[in-house]
């Protein structure tokens, strides 16, 4: 059936028809499209939901059924172009274009399938092949583009492929900036290394702050106060930053810092002080268990406990920070199911380092910082209650003796 046989029909004229006909093709990719959108790809998802392969569940993960969806209304407007006389060269080169590029899309996609598949193997972790495929994927992207502008332009790939070598040192010294940020930007894609959004620090700039642009030669971060730090591409490729996104989504920060402990104040826990401690809530259950375990085991042992150095025996910086890590444990913003770690340090010369290493469940900035600030109110002001001391270096001030005082 032609268009004369079409405006026949519809007793119409040829600009009537055309739009009548055009309207029918739009119509006809829609409903192909949105068939197989909203059915196909639903069959689809239950289909790889229900198998215990893992293949088609990253298929779908990486979205290549989505990618190949577009190609068929593509495929109708390409095969419907012959009822458009003036617009027939122009539709099927836009639409044969756009088949070649989805195509390409959805390769890539396959690819990052088959990467993520080969990463549940044990051969992943001393053979990764990404690399391999990122380079498979640039070449598909180059050849890819250059089908496409043969296609555009009614010339053969071959015409701009053959002509390349003869330019190619001419345009690598033109595009030298261009070419370099080309592939940092595919990098970035590829290894989704930095979103719109993301935290990044990168020192060497004095660069902290949110990604709030991303162009193929700059990157622009807004720094905390609020200036814009312009990065080139290649040139944060090149070097080195930070990206905070994974604390973002994990929903805990890190509290990492130390209460030094003046090693002088270190001492074993005479009966006064066990007497003390025992009145502390946190501590009641482990003393009970730990001094039953100790006097079983001088006991068994025949431990002359008249000296406090002779068998086993609790010191009050050990029981310092067993309070510690009870009293986080039963903190309403540290995370449990982070890493959770109350250590002890090599001491120095600023006495011994107690460090409390945890996560809080809050990752907003003042929130946090309100949260770290709270516990480590609390931990300074209870160090004198075990007989500590804090390490700090002597200061200007003076307390006078009272011998002196009194002569």
């Amino acid at each position: 059936m032609n268009i004369e046989t079409i405006q026949d029909l519809l007793n119409l004229n040829v600009v009537q028809t055309q739009f009548v006909i055009a309207g029918g093709v739009l119509v006809l990719a829609f409903a192909a499209y949105f068939i197989s959108k909203k059915i196909l790809m639903k069959v689809i998802l239950k289909f790889s939901r229900k198998t215990k392969t893992l293949w088609d569940d990253k298929l779908v993960e990486r979205k290549v059924f989505d990618k190949l969806n577009v190609i068929i209304p593509l495929m109708i407007i390409y095969f419907s172009a012959y009822l458009f006389p003036v617009l027939q060269i122009f539709l099927k080169r836009i639409s044969k274009a756009g088949i070649v590029w989805y195509t390409i899309l959805a390769a890539s996609a396959l690819l990052s399938a088959v990467n993520d598949i080969y990463l549940t193997t044990r051969r992943a972790e001393n053979k990764p092949i990404k690399g391999y495929l990122q380079i498979v994927k640039i070449f598909f992207f180059i050849m890819g583009c250059i089908v496409i502008l043969g296609i555009l332009m009614g010339k053969s790939p071959w015409v701009f492929v053959s002509g390349l070598g003869a330019m190619t040192a001419i345009l690598l010294l033109i595009f030298k900036d261009t070419i370099l940020s080309l592939i940092a930007s595919l990098q970035i894609s590829f290894n989704d290394l930095i979103k719109i959004g993301d935290w990044l620090s990168v020192p060497q700039y004095n660069a902290d702050g949110d990604v709030i642009d991303i162009a193929l030669h700059t990157i622009k971060i807004q720094n905390w106060d609020k200036t814009i730090s312009v990065i080139p591409t290649h040139k944060l490729i090149e070097g080195t930053f930070k990206n905070w996104r994974g604390m973002q989504e994990s929903g805990g920060r890190r509290i990492k810092r130390a209460v030094h402990i003046d090693i002088s104040s270190i001492k074993f826990c005479d009966d006064i002080m066990l007497q003390k401690f025992m009145k502390f809530q946190l501590l009641q259950q482990y003393l009970t268990a730990r001094l039953t375990e100790i006097k079983e085991y001088n006991t068994k042992n025949k431990i002359d406990t008249s000296e406090i150095v002779n068998g086993r025996n609790l010191t009050n910086v050990g029981v310092f920070r067993r309070y510690i890590l009870e009293y986080l444990s039963n903190h309403p913003h540290v995370k449990k199911d982070m890493t959770f770690l109350i250590r002890q340090l090599a001491p120095g010369s600023t006495g011994l380092p107690i460090e409390i290493y945890v996560f809080s469940d809050d990752i907003e900035w003042v929130n946090y910082e309100a949260i770290q600030a709270d516990i480590f109110d609390h931990i300074l002001a209870v160090v004198p209650q075990f007989g500590l001391k804090v390490f700090q270096y002597p200061t200007g001030g003076f307390v006078i003796p009272d011998a002196l005082k009194k002569s």
